[in-house]
């Protein structure tokens, strides 16, 4: 197929590519299947900013040797309902997905289980974790913090990280409801999309070094990463008119409780550089929560309610034009059960980086 159209990709055999990459620079098995896994299955719903489209990135991490490939996980605190976890700079998918299972196990010994993570990477899209409390019959809470590349509110300069955060909880009949959003206006993710398809951004999601609403994507990329200034808007958008101060405070609310709360470095400080220019470590925080719902009312009684208050919002009167009221997580639900139907699509600039991280790792590729 040629590199310039877009193409499907078996969700099985894209999985088994990661994991292969994985282990050729250092990976252990487990860790490079559960990294891969959640990798795919953040493009299997539809959302490519968090997918395989960072490999490379992880890739030349674990090469430079800022992500640690076989790191030294420990308990640094622990009581029955919390913990925090140092990473030992590794991949942040395992352990997020280990501290996920550990605040679940905590609340379904407890009711609830709260565990912070510090020493970490970036760990993919947030929802994954929160949705893993959902066969426990649990709420479950995922927030990480990220690199500096948000505007507080009235400021030109990059300070927050996009900070996202996800809330999954059950229903019966229905889906389950699964929130699943940066704290700014746009991931950074479909900035740099935007720029693999040579496409601009629209007004509203980041300003430039001036203070000026950006559109090229390419060059608000170039602006972030030699940090002249600009980044992009919170939530809301530019000033107060439309919220844009609360996005800005949501932001802040995720630093809390994942950076100050688990001693990882906060949005600004994160991704620091030795005096000679070497990158080191990360140091990213996450945090994650699970509250078992029967520890509330009985579980059959809160998913029959979560059904019915779906369905009042989805019978509301439809704006002219609109055929359909969504809840959240249902476009992804409807994306992985037809992505996996016909594969995962993959645009050109991210299938030719697979191809080319295959043969320098000597993995074959399924692009």
């Amino acid at each position: 197929m040629s590199n310039q159209i877009a193409q499907r990709v078996q969700p099985k055999a894209l999985s088994s590519f990661c994991m292969g990459v994985f282990q050729q620079v250092g990976v252990t098995d487990e860790d490079a299947r559960l990294t891969a896994d959640i990798l795919v299955a953040a493009d299997l719903r539809g959302i490519a900013s968090h997918g395989v489209a960072h490999l490379r990135r992880y890739v030349d991490g674990l090469r430079a040797g800022t992500f640690a490939a076989r790191p030294r996980e420990k308990v640094l605190t622990e009581t029955p309902v919390m913990a925090t976890i140092d990473a030992g700079a590794g991949l942040g998918q395992p352990v997020s997905y280990r501290a996920m299972q550990k605040a679940i196990q905590k609340a379904g010994q407890t009711g609830v289980g709260f565990v912070s993570v510090c020493n970490s990477n970036h760990h993919g899209v947030v929802g994954y974790y929160a949705m893993l409390a959902l066969p426990h019959d649990c709420i479950g809470l995922a927030m990480t913090n990220a690199s500096r590349k948000v505007v507080p509110t009235f400021a030109r300069n990059a300070t927050l990280g996009t900070n996202p955060l996800a809330i999954a909880a059950p229903a019966g009949k229905q889906r389950p409801f699964v929130l699943d959003m940066a704290t700014s206006a746009v991931a950074l993710g479909k900035v740099e999309i935007a720029d693999q398809l040579g496409k601009p951004i629209p007004e509203g999601w980041g300003i430039d070094k001036d203070g000026l609403p950006a559109t090229d994507s390419h060059r608000t990329l170039d602006e972030f990463k030699r940090n002249v200034g600009g980044g992009l808007l919170p939530l809301g958008g530019a000033g107060e008119l439309f919220g844009g101060h609360k996005g800005y405070g949501l932001a802040m609310m995720v630093e809390i409780f994942t950076a100050l709360l688990s001693g990882a470095a906060v949005s600004p400080l994160t991704y620091p550089k030795s005096p000679e220019g070497k990158q080191l470590p990360a140091n990213v925080g996450h945090f994650f929560g699970a509250w078992r719902i029967d520890s509330f009312r009985p579980i059959e009684e809160f998913k029959k309610a979560m059904d019915e208050y779906q369905q009042l919002l989805k019978n509301a009167s439809k704006a002219k034009g609109q055929e359909r009221i969504y809840i959240h997580g249902e476009k992804e639900y409807e994306a992985a059960e037809r992505n996996m139907r016909e594969g995962v699509l993959l645009n050109p600039t991210v299938a030719a980086d697979l191809r080319a991280l295959g043969e320098e790792l000597q993995v074959e590729c399924p692009a």
